[in-house]
């Protein structure tokens, strides 16, 4: 809502000077906010993400209208603003609930799993590097997460780099560069959904305008590592049939399962609404999940033969909540789970709180006093891309976790990319680049304590050959400064 907007009650006078807010009381709720996030990720680590960062979110939006209250500024005025920000984010938490619902099927269907098998397929000792690269970017887009692939096949990469002697920061470098960029281009990743949310962009366009920048960087990483590969001696076999063997022990692997994601894509590429496509992406991988895997049917629901009401059961489950398919190899128990539904509530949670601050924010012209501010330094559209960059790298490494190093910029810098008469996509494909990437590269921000962990690497040891992650902000400035593909507001 906008200060014309509001409409106030009888004899009470709207003031239009932001009610002397200025820039450094603009910013105390900003400030209190990192503060807060910092301490708590320092309390909580990974958890932090569960419940404690979206309550912090809500005490951010506390401060700021306790300021809007020493100023003046009508209560009823900053619920308003709150619920028009809450009202600009269905689209986005409808998506949320439809990509779960995705993953369910796409994993009980046998898709996910096919694409992890044929993936697996393209090892070869000499381009090793390089198919790890293209290995872990399928299964990340495939499962829409950089933390499920690193805990799944990223591990087993890593044995295999060891015992062909490729040196370990090298492999994991690899993991890393392909799963990021998975993640980032998978309509299943949270973060993908989150950073349109915050800039007021959609999903799919956000996905297309990320890719002018996000290909190109992949396809220098992945010539990089071609060309390391060709250098270095390797020694044994890249050994990865038992975890092909156990994912066709448990799944009907076919090339016909790949029709589900094709329609998906073709939807898209036609300029479906994105909600019909990953209706359409749901449904027929309900019915392709009938059809090639009625033995996961009955393994998911119990069953000792598929009927109508078992295989409602099963893929209302798969759709909705958790499922686990069982496997004897403990290497695949988390690519064979999902979460459904229920899993996107987290961050639908994460969202709504972001909205609730941002929406308070607006309403006591916090937003536009430090918008004001930015674009009073930011002289250049360069500047503005670069401002956006720097905030978010700050954020991953004080506050120490990617969703907040999307969010705080994020409500920060849209009003002033609209002022600049910039489309959102542009902040969300910087959110991106800058934010969600470059968070692994922090060995005490949460992903890069988790990979580090996981694949048993320091992150000091894997930050140069993660060149995906450190090389896609660079690139956003580098488009920036050259004005390539700069997407303007449309007018009217």
């Amino acid at each position: 809502m906008q200060e014309s907007d509001y409409q106030a009650p009888p004899g009470e006078e709207v003031r239009k000077d932001n009610y002397g807010i200025g820039l450094g009381l603009a910013l105390v709720p900003v400030l209190a906010l990192v503060a807060m996030l910092a301490y708590n990720v320092y309390v909580f680590g990974d958890d932090a993400l569960s419940g404690s960062n979206q309550f912090i979110l809500l005490m951010g939006a506390a401060v700021a209208a306790a300021v809007g209250a020493i100023k003046g500024v009508p209560y009823k005025q900053m619920m308003g603003e709150v619920a028009n920000n809450l009202k600009s984010t269905t689209g986005a938490l409808m998506i949320l609930l439809m990509v779960g619902a995705l993953s369910g099927t796409w994993l009980i269907s046998g898709v996910i799993p096919a694409m992890i098998y044929y993936g697996l397929q393209i090892l070869n000792p000499t381009i090793f590097l390089a198919a790890c690269v293209v290995i872990c970017a399928v299964i990340s887009i495939a499962t829409g997460s950089s933390w499920t692939t690193s805990a799944t096949v990223g591990i087993a990469l890593v044995g295999i780099g060891e015992a062909l002697g490729i040196s370990l920061g090298m492999t994991a470098g690899a993991i890393l560069s392909g799963a990021y960029f998975g993640d980032k281009m998978s309509p299943l990743s949270d973060t993908t959904n989150l950073a349109p949310a915050m800039a007021g962009g959609e999903l799919f366009s956000h996905i297309r305008y990320m890719s002018m920048t996000t290909v190109p960087t992949f396809l220098v990483t992945l010539i990089v590592f071609v060309v390391i590969g060709l250098g270095i001696d390797t020694q044994g076999v890249a050994d990865s049939s038992a975890l092909l063997a156990s994912i066709k022990d448990t799944f009907y692997i076919s090339g016909w399962l790949f029709l589900v994601p094709i329609a998906v894509v073709a939807l898209i590429l036609k300029k479906a609404p994105p909600l019909m496509a990953l209706l359409v992406g749901v449904l027929l991988a309900a019915v392709f999940a009938i059809i090639f895997q009625p033995d996961v049917l009955n393994a998911v629901t119990g069953a000792s033969h598929l009927s109508c009401e078992s295989a409602y059961e099963g893929i209302m489950k798969a759709i909705t909540v958790k499922t686990q398919v069982a496997t004897e190899n403990e290497a695949l128990l988390d690519l064979f789970a999902s979460k459904g539904m229920e899993g996107m509530m987290t961050t639908i949670w994460l969202i709504m709180c972001a909205m609730a601050f941002g929406g308070v924010m607006d309403g006591i012209g916090a937003l536009s006093v430090i918008s004001e501010a930015l674009l009073s330094l930011a002289t250049s559209t360069f500047s503005l891309f670069a401002s956006t960059v720097a905030s978010c790298l700050a954020l991953n490494v004080t506050a120490s976790d990617q969703y907040l190093a999307l969010v705080v910029p994020g409500k920060m810098f849209a009003k002033a990319y609209k002022d600049r008469g910039l489309a959102p996509e542009n902040l969300s494909r910087t959110l991106e680049d800058s934010g969600t990437v470059t968070s692994v590269l922090v060995p005490w921000n949460t992903c890069g304590a988790y990979h580090s962990g996981v694949l048993g690497v320091p992150v000091v040891d894997y930050f140069v050959y993660a060149f995906f992650n450190w090389m896609s902000p660079i690139t956003t400035l580098i488009f920036a400064g050259l004005n390539i593909r700069i997407k303007q507001l449309r007018q009217g």
